[in-house]
């Protein structure tokens, strides 16, 4: 499992290192508040996620845990992701596996997910076990709102630019509170940055 300062950042600003993970993952394209693909994706990891915890249970393994949401945005024309065009954002929306997990054990709990009809069969298919390599980045803890993350983004792009460091790579948050069962304000994201420099 990874370490436990990549999942718990402050209200300020920091550097970390991260190691190559392996995460269940799924891309798409559109506004996360309205596109039905966004949340059939979400659907179908948390259906895999779960599948994996159980199968690797019943094994004789350890008792994994679920970790957290993730998700890598993006957009092919950057000003439509600084100008809120959420219909031309990009996203990899994503749920950390430990090294235990492997392809067969995810195939599994994906071929009894789609039996069940837990997800569309259609974000099933699309799901991957793969590795992302982010390395130096810079992150920080919004509380609130994912709508109204854009002064703490400001406040952590404004830090790795003190660093002398650069943006590299996709926008990363982490999401520690689960929206369907927190109020709006007590919230808490991880946002990362990979940096170069």
């Amino acid at each position: 499992m990874p370490r436990e300062h990549l999942y718990t950042a402050t209200a300020e600003p920091a550097l970390v290192d991260v190691p190559p993970l392996t995460y269940l993952m799924i891309d798409g394209q559109g506004d996360p508040n309205t596109a039905p693909e966004y949340a059939a994706a979400v659907r179908a990891l948390y259906s895999v996620a779960y599948g994996v915890k159980f199968a690797v249970r019943r094994a004789g393994g350890p008792n994994v845990t679920v970790m957290p949401l993730e998700g890598l945005w993006w957009a092919p024309d950057m000003s439509a992701f600084h100008t809120l065009d959420k219909g031309a954002w990009h996203w990899t929306m994503m749920i950390m596996q430990p090294d235990v997990v492997t392809a067969e054990v995810v195939e599994r709990a994906r071929a009894a997910a789609s039996a069940k009809a837990k997800a569309p069969a259609a974000a099933l298919d699309r799901l991957r076990l793969d590795r992302f390599a982010e390395g130096r980045a810079a992150q920080v803890l919004h509380v609130g709102p994912y709508a109204a993350e854009g002064p703490t983004i400001q406040r952590l792009h404004a830090y790795i630019a003190e660093q002398g460091l650069r943006l590299s790579g996709k926008h990363h948050e982490i999401y520690l509170g689960d929206p369907r069962r927190s109020a709006p304000e007590r919230l808490r994201t991880v946002i990362r940055q990979p940096v170069t420099g």
